[in-house]
């Protein structure tokens, strides 16, 4: 998947520098092209460090910074070597442009070389999205068939309050490869994925819970999505954006998410149970605050449901993916859950690292298979480790399929 990052004039340009990261995570090649008043918010060596390709931003400068024939032509090799142009910001004057079909520097002349995929991101003070002017720009521009992101509404750098904020980077990066739907190899499946930490109270204030932000389960979620699932996430309390396209369940305990998961195991074709599910909960939970004393407290735990277990006793057909994290011991403690749990595989990975793992938004896994199996996944983007993982389910798919028969 290849993208073109177009960054126009304003505030919200230091906004594209999180949205060129965003779609890299999502397996995104991504080349940048600024324009001159984009100069005036953002330096292109930021682009440049994040993509690790040359930053364009004239039409006829070259790589050496003078006029060649290749340079003059180069609006035409990015036209073709991208599946998508993405703006954003995308200005009320590159709106315009674009409408009317202007052409005077590199991203204008791109935009009427591109044949693939155009998804505009607008951000601009809320009167002049109101604009009729920028109305009848926008009406043309999805006429043509280009994706708008709508800007959000809120704060805005000139003091005002409504409509004109960028859209999230996340979000615009999800409509992105959501709308280039390169691999529709999920489709007619349904997918239930776990994601997140439990709470467990202590009393109507206070709970017990674990690092787990949700970033791999939501990054799972979002990849089934993409390639053609039905898609339900049931998260735990997380800090992150719904999935586009995926139906969101919200629980806080152990309890509510077991019960959640039962409820969806028969329409499932696919179980991922990526959440850190707190593994005991307090026996007799207070109706009122408890105070500080100054003796120690103890509190009596129980275990909860282990709802992995359950699963692996009750699926029928339904290809069951448990997560392990672990601080030792990866390779047997994975094949020890793999065999009392009745998983299909599981994902190991530990915890103890800080730049992996919990908290984190790369990851390092691996994958171990009933066939005895097991595959390493290096370090990479949370988003682009959950496609790995997919594939790598089609193939346990197919194995338990060519056994059957």
């Amino acid at each position: 998947m290849n993208v073109v990052l177009g960054v126009g004039g304003g505030i919200a340009a230091y906004k594209a520098a999180e949205l060129a990261r965003a779609l890299q995570e999502r397996g995104a090649t991504v080349e940048v092209v600024m324009t001159a008043s984009a100069l005036e918010f953002i330096q292109p060596l930021t682009f440049a460090s994040l993509t690790g390709r040359k930053v364009i931003t004239n039409l006829f400068a070259g790589q050496s910074g003078e006029a060649t024939l290749s340079s003059a032509v180069e609006h035409i090799r990015v036209a073709q070597d991208n599946d998508a142009l993405v703006v954003a910001p995308a200005t009320a004057d590159l709106v315009g442009k674009f409408a009317n079909g202007l052409a005077n520097d590199f991203l204008t002349t791109l935009y009427l070389a591109f044949t693939g995929k155009v998804i505009l991101a607008p951000a601009m003070n809320n009167n002049m999205w109101n604009h009729p002017a920028v109305e009848r720009n926008l009406e043309a521009l999805r006429s043509r068939g280009h994706i708008i992101v709508d800007p959000d509404e809120g704060l805005l750098a000139c003091g005002s309050i409504g409509p004109g904020r960028l859209a999230e980077p996340d979000y615009i990066a999800q409509v992105v490869v959501s709308s280039l739907k390169t691999r529709q190899d999920l489709e007619g499946e349904t997918v239930v994925v776990t994601a997140g930490p439990t709470q467990e109270p202590i009393d109507p204030v206070r709970y017990i819970s674990n690092r787990s932000s949700g970033k791999m389960g939501y990054a799972l979620a979002e990849a089934a999505a993409v390639r053609g699932a039905k898609v339900v996430l049931i998260s735990g309390p997380v800090q992150l954006p719904p999935p586009n396209g995926v139906e969101v369940i919200r629980v806080r305990t152990a309890l509510e998410m077991r019960a959640a998961v039962m409820e969806r195991l028969s329409s499932a074709t696919i179980v991922i149970k990526a959440a850190a599910v707190a593994d005991y909960h307090v026996a007799n939970v207070p109706d009122q605050k408890l105070k500080k004393t100054a003796t120690r407290l103890s509190l009596e735990l129980d275990p909860t449901p282990d709802i992995l277990a359950e699963v692996g006793r009750k699926k029928t057909d339904q290809l069951l993916i448990g997560f392990a994290a672990e601080t030792q011991n990866l390779l047997e403690e994975a094949r020890r859950k793999l065999t009392t749990k009745n998983c299909d595989m599981v994902v190991a990975n530990l915890v103890n690292h800080s730049n992996v793992g919990f908290e984190a938004d790369d990851n390092e896994v691996l994958l171990v298979m009933k066939s005895g199996e097991s595959v390493q996944l290096p370090k990479a983007p949370k988003r682009k480790i959950a496609d790995q993982i997919f594939d790598q389910a089609l193939k346990v798919r197919l194995a338990i399929h060519a056994a059957q028969s």
